[in-house]
């Protein structure tokens, strides 16, 4: 037998650390439940009870609230070991951080990438998704307040730095146009990135025009226009071609920046429906004189200031190849706006905000270029100041960044099976507890070993599930039922329809 001293009880409570150790000859005890309660069992101020003790379930397992978002926290295991649910409850009992009614003035944020938690968690949370159904929210994330260098590689893609410079400064005029009055700016402080909207139709129509420009004059002051162009239709201009003998039309050397391929990609951006939430985003959208009917005011108040505790961007209708982009450009909004107003009562010191990022693995990579990995490393080493915290959630801890996961100072391990990611939790164990993680490949599915800041010690605890109406829909088919029924009423254009609509429920939706 091995044993692992890590504290012991003084008179009636448990301290972690030793004072005396044993001595040969002396009496070995087993545990009881009176002593386990002592250990796991205290309620103080700022706890959670989050589940059951795995050893003994009539012991409730509590964490301390405070350090598990300013210190933030991981939820690691292999797929189907729980993962969602563990959070779905992670979330309910932060709700209900008092053991009663709910926290009114509790505030997450949940990166929902496949779309898992809107029904589990729709009676705390209000839900934001690209194509809503009834009781949600349309998602709407301003291309305008987006980091400028992200937009314009999403729009363009590469280009040469004179012309990146001379976009850049056309966006900065017209920013300048729209910022006077504005509460906060100062037009002489202000710079390319300061969240202020602005026209990319109008945006299009001015870079577009020089490169395709030709003069119907050798003094190039008449042009040789057959068709003017629209840019709130994005239609081009269409100019008579140039003649190749010296002779009308004489061709544009006037502003030109040699980006007809770029112009081309950001044309087929802007028209392409996909995209529409950033680029197209409602009431959100500036015309073309850069006016739009909402401002940032009015998109942090939906994201952050309404009734319910919890906030779930849907983000499972989102392309792709935006996918990362996006996370970067939500997280920066979040992240500055908490940081700027710490000291205000929306503010993040006055009302914490907990970022809850699922499928971590996905967009926290050591990829390159990661605006949105770039973005969640600030926040873990900065956002205990300003009160940010974050929450990773993933099946592959070893694929996500190295810094972002040292920062995590709370542990949330689920059945793991892949040496390489067990290694991950077991580097941040003490020697003396290492032996925890042989339990990985073992648990049960919804139990979970928590070590960290938030655990008294570390701890192999049942989480409280939810009830099956609550649980995220992340569960696994019923492959030998499915396959056993009849089949009856299938139409595939419904199921063509649900793809299309990038909504899964879109032929529920219509029947009802």
């Amino acid at each position: 037998m091995t044993i692992q001293l890590v504290g012991e009880i003084v008179e009636t409570s448990f301290e972690r650390g030793i004072s005396q150790y044993p001595g040969i000859n002396d009496e070995v005890h087993l545990v009881t439940e009176v002593d386990l309660s002592r250990i796991y069992g205290v309620a103080d101020d700022g706890q959670i009870t989050i589940g059951r003790l795995a050893g003994a379930e009539s012991i409730p397992v509590r964490i301390d609230l405070d350090k598990l978002v300013t210190r933030h926290s991981a939820v690691l295991g292999s797929t189907g070991s729980g993962k969602s649910t563990t959070v779905s409850s992670l979330l309910r009992s932060i709700c209900h951080s008092g053991g009663g009614a709910l926290c009114s003035s509790a505030r997450t944020l949940l990166l929902d990438i496949h779309g898992e938690y809107a029904e589990a968690l729709k009676s705390v949370a209000t839900v934001f998704r690209v194509n809503p159904s009834q009781d949600e929210q349309p998602l709407h994330v301003p291309f305008w307040a987006l980091d400028t260098a992200t937009l314009l590689d999403f729009l363009l893609g590469p280009m040469s730095e004179a012309a990146y410079t001379s976009i850049t400064d056309r966006i900065q005029s017209a920013k300048l146009s729209v910022a006077e009055g504005v509460a906060g700016v100062d037009v002489n402080a202000m710079t390319i990135n300061t969240p202020l909207p602005f026209s990319l139709k109008q945006l299009w129509a001015d870079l577009v025009d020089p490169e395709y420009k030709t003069w119907a004059d050798q003094a190039r002051t008449q042009p040789a226009l057959d068709d003017e162009g629209d840019p709130e239709t994005l239609k081009l201009p269409k100019y008579r071609a140039a003649s190749t003998n010296n002779s009308a039309p004489y061709l544009n050397s006037a502003g030109v920046l040699g980006i007809r391929r770029q112009l081309t990609q950001m044309r087929s951006r802007l028209l392409d429906r996909q995209f529409d939430f950033m680029l197209h985003p409602g009431d959100w959208e500036p015309n073309l004189a850069g006016k739009a009917e909402k401002d940032l005011p009015e998109l942090l108040k939906a994201w952050f200031g309404h009734e319910k505790p919890i906030t779930v961007l849907d983000l499972s209708g989102v392309p792709s190849q935006v996918l990362i982009r996006l996370i970067g450009a939500i997280l920066n909004i979040t992240y500055e706006a908490m940081f700027w107003g710490r000291n205000l009562p929306e503010g993040g010191r006055n009302r914490p905000e907990l970022v809850v990022m699922e499928e971590a693995h996905r967009y926290l990579g050591r990829d390159a270029e990661n605006p949105a990995r770039d973005m969640v490393q600030r926040i873990v080493k900065e956002g205990r100041k300003f009160g940010v915290g974050a929450m990773i959630i993933s099946q592959r801890p070893s694929e996500i960044d190295e810094t972002i996961l040292s920062q995590c100072g709370t542990l949330f391990a689920l059945r793991l099976s892949n040496t390489a990611d067990q290694s991950k939790v077991k580097a941040a164990l003490p020697d003396s507890l290492s032996g925890l993680v042989d339990a990985l490949p073992v648990l049960r599915t919804g139990e979970a070993i928590i070590m960290g800041e938030a655990a008294r010690l570390p701890i192999r605890c049942r989480i409280n599930l939810p009830p099956e109406a609550e649980r995220p829909t992340s569960g696994d088919p019923k492959v030998s039922a499915a396959w056993s029924r009849d089949r009856d009423g299938e139409d595939y254009g419904r199921l063509a329809a649900a793809w299309r609509s990038q909504y899964p429920k879109w032929g529920l939706k219509q029947e009802d």
